[in-house]
């Protein structure tokens, strides 16, 4: 075996890697069990809890903390964990009416509602399709006499040609597309998730969103929809709120003390320069950072200094020696943990009159440093009436990042008139006198209530042009530009889908996931030892190390794991043994030829290597499909079963080779069969090809009963692709769906589909598309009411496990990305097939037998739905399990296809008609699609019947589809060959190959 040290270093570096990265999600869990304990049931002591540890090292001895570990471990999606996801869409249609400035010409607005209505069945973005439109009911029209406005004057030209204003329209869709997904970030991030995850759709103008362990589904909704709101407050100087702090801190101090150590307390806190507060200073910097060599003991500075012991003054060592206030509107620095505890004492009804009534206290939008996680606190002037600030965001015309004369990074930030007018007088103030540059103050920048920047004004703005400089960096600079924009032309943000599942079902989840792991892992180990004895225990060993290298690989790629990836992992360890399956198959035949077991190792290996990376690659090309076609729980099918892939691989062909030639070195017995099969399967004589038109028959009875069915009854499609709300309800006791439908439709004025999701009659699902086209709260809080008012009348004991929302848009483009996804499959494997096999005769027998495949699969779930006691809803797991099957059928048929072109490759020798060919070579690979099969179709048993309701459908399909992906590789596909090839003549044997 060459190379052997290589295969040795990169097993060990693996191995290390994976311990690594799996690592991270043992400490995390560790603190969060702790956690658990210390909270006793309590959920804001748990929180307490785990922000504490959020910077603190796990252990002594390594730096690691919660913080990092929590970001590195293997993230649970939402059906393991509970939670809820949303898909966000920008508004492109109310910002390009925005940027005409609302502009009632009829041929514009009747081009942008037309846009809209085709981007529904359209592939192509809003703003090309905004042209078209443009074009077709104004052929000579201009788009510049509508965008050619004062706001966009330095972007648009009056003479500016279509093309170049549909380029500035693009420009602007993509900015607000970045805009949005700014400011929800920072709104999650605020909200206080544990492992939130937002991303933008690529190609789309849509933000996915996936908040774990969330239940409040009100406010996650109000908080993502509402509009984003800038503001320009003026600021207090630091040095005049000292004192004021320093007196809030007294007090709060002599209402937690007894009244005996009242005055005690308060002489530790009044002291300004070098007093008691110069000493704290001395303790701590700036960043709130302990830099005292000294004990400190923070509980007992706590009960004198309640404020400042989380609040650190924003103090520095002035030249004197003293500690003297920071300029500038920062007041303090507080650690992530200890701002909601400064927001309670701020608010404090003992204090709240002490603090003037313009005063205002918002914090930074980011940390000093990822790592401490402390936030600067800003103190804010009310100018405006009631209490408002110096000026609204709405007055930005422009923000752009750019570069200043010092090369530096910069936002150029232009204003309207009005703007420019307002904005003339605050800086004015702000700059103060122009010979005196210490009284500079302060404008801040703040976005819904977080100051983003707060840049000291050097002189007075007119013009409405301003340049905002300082410590940034060129992406500071465009996420501020972003931010200042964020006030202008809204392009609202409405929720188009969401899907809500409950932490009862997320538990329920991972027990079932597990036990369905464990049982499809013992299954298979079992299975391979009895077959193979010690080989097999050798592949076994293979299997656990693929394991523990596919979980490792997912946590160092972070990727989520959910209910299908789960799937997708026991599936991947059914299928991993298919390599070793085809090595211990042709050693065998190795040993039947009478050569020595070293030699029939070393041929069994390298003569199955061209079916090994044919038939995985090709699996592997179909999860890329689904990667880049799925999103959410079918991704994370993808991912698994991609690694999966990858791992099995690795496990299969080294460690396995390793294992052997250990075994080999120290004459080690090595045996590949028990006496019961050693001779299944051996010479075996079936004839596949002279009755392959009985099973054409067969094949056709089913699909043209499908067909039949398909037009006349049609399929349950799920709500993810004909749009909708659906809920999984169960109830304490058995219900009858006709009563459930009954109530429900009086609540929605039309009848909603009502079925039992599992195998008991208590578990339903209930899907309806009342007001399914308003996203407004409203809509979500009436929906939510009249089905509670439902549900109530059937039996007040219920549990609503699983909510899900699509709006029309995204239930047409998923079906769009479905057939898109199945087709571009189609020809990626046959193009595939084509290159490897050099005929088109396989390519195209493969794609008729996987077209067979799809066409049984639908036929049987359309005949069987409403039969059978649980859900076949055509949906995007479904679509993931035709992929998977279309995948699994193709491998086990390039199996056999590099078996037919080996043996028709020695015909030339052996002057055999083409069906003994193809005969011979299905025999030759039957014992490998029997025991493949076996391992396969068993362990998806186990996850239809240990999996859970929600994988039942998923699971059935995937069963249906290897049955008959095994069937039509064996009577089908290969089969068709025959058909395709009318005599031998046509294919003629590869040369022979002349060895030195």
């Amino acid at each position: 075996m060459q190379g052997k040290g290589l295969i040795k270093f990169v097993a060990i570096a693996l191995t290390i890697g994976c311990l690594y990265s799996l690592s991270f999600t043992w400490m995390a869990n560790m603190v969060e069990n702790r956690a658990e304990k210390f909270a006793k049931g309590d959920p804001s002591k748990e929180k307490a809890y785990l922000d504490s540890m959020g910077t603190e090292p796990i252990f002594d001895f390594l730096p690691f903390t919660y913080n990092y570990a929590r970001d590195r471990e293997i993230p649970l999606g939402l059906d393991l964990k509970g939670g809820m996801n949303v898909t966000m869409e920008i508004s492109l249609t109310e910002l390009v009416s925005n940027l005409a400035n609302k502009n009632q010409d009829q041929s514009l607005n009747t081009a942008i509602r037309n846009a809209d209505a085709r981007l529904k069945s359209s592939q192509k973005d809003f703003i090309t399709l905004f042209g078209e439109e443009f074009e077709k009911l104004n052929p000579n029209g201009k788009l510049a006499t509508y965008f050619a406005t004062r706001e966009n004057s330095a972007s648009v030209k009056p003479d500016a040609s279509n093309e170049d204003v549909l380029k500035f329209l693009r420009k602007e869709s993509e900015s607000a597309i970045d805009r949005s997904f700014n400011v929800l970030r920072t709104r999650i991030d605020k909200f206080g998730v544990t492992s939130p995850n937002i991303q933008k759709q690529q190609g789309t103008n849509r933000i996915l969103i996936e908040l774990p362990g969330v239940s409040d589904q009100q406010r996650v909704r109000k908080l993502l929809s509402g509009s984003a709101k800038l503001e320009f407050w003026e600021t207090y100087e630091n040095a005049e709120i000292l004192p004021l702090l320093q007196n809030l801190d007294k007090t709060l101090a002599a209402i937690q003390q007894p009244a005996k150590d009242t005055a005690k307390a308060a002489g530790t806190t009044t002291t300004t320069g070098g007093g008691k507060l110069a000493n704290l200073g001395a303790k701590k910097d700036s960043a709130g950072k302990d830099t005292s060599k000294a004990a400190f003991n923070r509980e007992e500075f706590a009960k004198t200094n309640p404020l400042f012991a989380v609040l650190q003054p924003a103090l520095y060592q002035g030249a004197d020696g003293q500690q003297a206030p920071r300029p500038g509107s920062v007041i303090g620095y507080s650690a992530q943990k200890d701002t909601a505890k400064v927001n309670a004492y701020l608010n404090n009804s003992a204090v709240k009159g002490m603090i003037p009534a313009n005063a205002r206290f918002y914090w930074s939008v980011k940390p000093l440093s990822e790592k401490d996680l402390v936030f600067e606190l800003h103190a804010l002037k009310a100018t405006g009436f009631d209490g408002s600030p110096a000026l609204a965001g709405d007055v930005i015309t422009d923000a752009r990042d750019d570069i200043g004369q010092d090369g530096r990074p910069e936002v150029v930030m232009n204003m309207n008139a009005d703007g420019s007018s307002r904005w003339k007088q605050i800086t004015a103030q702000a700059a103060g006198d122009a010979n005196n540059p210490n009284d500079n103050r302060s404008i801040a920048i703040v976005l819904d209530n977080y100051v983003y920047s707060a840049p000291t004004v050097q002189q007075e703005i007119a013009g409405g042009t301003s340049q905002i400089s300082g410590n940034f960096t060129a992406a500071d600079t465009k996420d501020l530009a972003n931010v200042l924009k964020a006030g202008r032309l809204p392009a609202p943000a409405k929720i188009v889908s969401e899907y809500v599942v409950g932490p009862s079902l997320g538990a329920e989840s991972i027990q079932k996931g597990l036990i369905s792991t464990l049982i499809g892992i013992a299954v298979i180990l079992i299975f391979m030892a009895m077959y193979y004895s010690k080989a097999g225990w050798v592949a076994n060993v293979a299997l656990i190390v693929n394991l523990f290298f596919l979980m490792g690989v997912l946590a160092s790629l972070g990727a989520v794991l959910t209910l299908p990836g789960i799937a997708g992992i026991v599936l991947s360890l059914g299928m991993s043994v298919d390599a070793n399956v085809l090595i211990y198959e042709r050693v065998r035949e190795e040993l039947s030829a009478g050569k020595s077991l070293r030699t029939a190792i070393a041929e069994g290996f390298s003569k199955a290597m061209s079916s090994i990376l044919d038939s995985n690659i090709t699996t592997f090309l179909t999860g890329v499909v689904l990667y880049v076609f799925g999103s959410g729980p079918i991704a994370g099918f993808a991912t698994t079963l991609m690694i999966g892939i990858v791992t099995s691989l690795f496990a299969a062909i080294f460690i396995t080779r390793l294992i052997f030639e250990g075994m080999l070195k120290n004459d080690k017995p090595i045996s590949f069969s028990i006496k019961a099969t050693e001779n299944l399967f051996k010479d075996s004589k079936f004839d596949f090809i002279s009755g392959r038109r009985k099973f054409y028959l067969l094949s056709g009875i089913i699909i043209f009963a499908g067909l039949v069915s398909m037009f006349t009854k049609g399929f349950s499609l799920g709500v993810d692709f004909k749009g909708g709300r659906s809920y999984f309800v169960e109830f304490k006791q058995d219900v009858n769906t006709n009563e459930v439908r009954n109530v429900l439709e009086k609540e929605f004025g039309d009848a909603p589909e009502v079925k039992t999701i599992g195998l008991n009659d208590n578990e339903v699902k209930i899907t309806t598309a009342y007001r399914i086209d308003e996203a407004t709260e409203a809509a979500e809080s009436e929906v939510s009411q009249r089905l509670n008012n439902g549900l109530k009348q059937i039996s007040p004991d219920y549990e609503i496990k699983d909510a899900q929302k699509v709006g029309p848009t995204i239930a047409n483009d998923i079906k769009i990305s479905a057939i898109y996804s199945v087709i571009f499959t189609i020809v990626i494997i046959f193009v595939y097939i084509l290159i490897r096999f050099r005929r088109w005769q396989f390519g195209v027998s493969a794609i008729v037998a996987l077209l067979h495949d799809v066409l049984v699969l639908l036929s049987i779930f359309t005949l069987l739905d409403g039969i059978v006691p649980f859900s076949l809803d055509i949906d995007q797991a479904f679509i993931a399990a035709v992929l998977t099957v279309m995948g699994y059928s193709i491998n086990d048929t390039v199996v056999v296809f590099d078996r037919v072109r080996e043996y028709i490759a020695e015909r030339n020798t052996k002057n055999e008609a083409l069906p003994t060919v193809i005969n011979n070579a299905l025999n030759s690979t039957l014992s490998r699609t029997v025991v493949t099969g076996i391992c396969t179709i068993a362990v998806l048993l186990v996850i239809f019947i240990f999996g859970g309701d929600i994988l039942r459908g998923f699971s059935f399909a995937m069963l249906i589809g290897v049955i008959f992906g095994t069937y039509s590789s064996l009577f089908v596909a290969t089969p068709f060959v025959v058909e395709m090839i009318k005599n031998k003549e046509e294919v003629k044997p590869e040369p022979a190959k002349v060895q030195a």
